[in-house]
């Protein structure tokens, strides 16, 4: 089975004013010379980090690491103001222009295949190749199954701690409640929130329980972030019409692409995989039998760096 890559030094880094308002970080590690492939975050509202440039081949590919607006070192931190999807997507288009890329292959995962897929239906001419994990197609569905009912059925302990930091007169609606919390004006009702948001993804994420991976969704920077930008995406249905992205698969069918799915992934459950990959003439789906949600997870590991390897072996020799 394989694992990571080795941890790497970004021999770049960089800060991008995109707005009046908005500065990302972004940095760049590998080769210079190499396939450009920009990692695409989940969330949204979490960032890149050093496991990030750890998914290919540093001799064959370029890396490109970003954090999306309000989250991680980008800057405002958890800024809800010009942050939309479509401010995401013109986002990934000025950096491939800052730096000069002709065409990406984008790595995406959980909102990271949403915003990934919705990049290339923007601008199918600058990718050049797709690897998805966790596919997430932001329809009012899939909002419901890890937000209202579905995820509740195998977490329900852990949905009771969500549930029950709201009143039970709002829990009929709890995206609703908890976003209300998070942009008001009392400051530890806002962190206790994002706390509670942030730890009921958190639970769901992985196969096999994580204390590590719980204390880092929780942690009080991350889990702001996460918490404020996720319930402003989900209020606004992600910015998008409902089933916008398989809607418009026709237009990017041509695109290569590796879809990875763990089969128990209870964030977003494995018919979202097999429903983009029937929409995806050129897309492979490799299933990991034993994975849930999170990349770190050893089979996902393992099937995402044998996606960037094929790929990396095929553009290689192709150029």
């Amino acid at each position: 089975m394989l694992v990571l890559f080795p941890e790497i030094k970004p021999y770049q880094r960089h800060r991008l004013r995109v707005s009046d308002h908005h500065e990302l970080y972004l940095d760049e590690a590998g080769n210079p010379d190499g396939i450009p492939v920009l990692f695409v975050h989940g969330g949204p509202g979490a960032a890149c980090n050093v496991s990030s440039r750890r998914f290919y081949d540093p001799a064959l590919y370029r890396i490109i690491t970003f954090d999306q607006r309000g989250c991680g070192r980008s800057t405002p931190h958890s800024s809800l103001d010009q942050n939309t999807t479509q401010d995401l997507i013109q986002d990934m288009e000025q950096i491939r222009q800052y730096l000069t890329v002709q065409q990406f292959v984008l790595f995406g995962g959980s909102w990271g295949s949403t915003l990934s897929l919705l990049y290339a239906q923007a601008y199918p001419e600058h990718v050049k190749a797709m690897i998805l994990r966790g596919i997430f197609l932001c329809r009012q569905q899939d909002l419901d199954w890890f937000y209202k009912d579905g995820a509740n059925r195998i977490f329900p302990d852990h949905w009771e701690e969500f549930s029950k930091h709201i009143p039970e007169t709002e829990r009929s609606e709890l995206v609703s409640a908890y976003y209300h919390r998070l942009t008001g004006n009392d400051e530890l009702a806002r962190m206790g929130a994002a706390k509670a948001w942030a730890a009921w993804e958190g639970n769901c994420a992985k196969l096999r329980p994580s204390v590590e991976t719980l204390a880092k969704f929780i942690r009080p920077h991350n889990a702001i972030a996460l918490a404020r930008i996720e319930a402003h995406y989900f209020m606004h249905k992600g910015f998008i019409e409902e089933n916008q992205i398989l809607d418009n698969m026709e237009s990017i069918a041509s695109i290569p692409g590796r879809i990875v799915h763990g089969r128990y992934d209870m964030v977003c459950p494995l018919v979202n995989a097999q429903l983009l990959h029937q929409h995806w003439s050129a897309s492979e789906l490799h299933i990991v039998r034993d994975a849930g949600h999170a990349a770190s997870e050893p089979g996902m590991v393992d099937a995402l760096i044998r996606a960037t390897g094929d790929f990396g072996k095929q553009f290689d020799m192709a150029e």
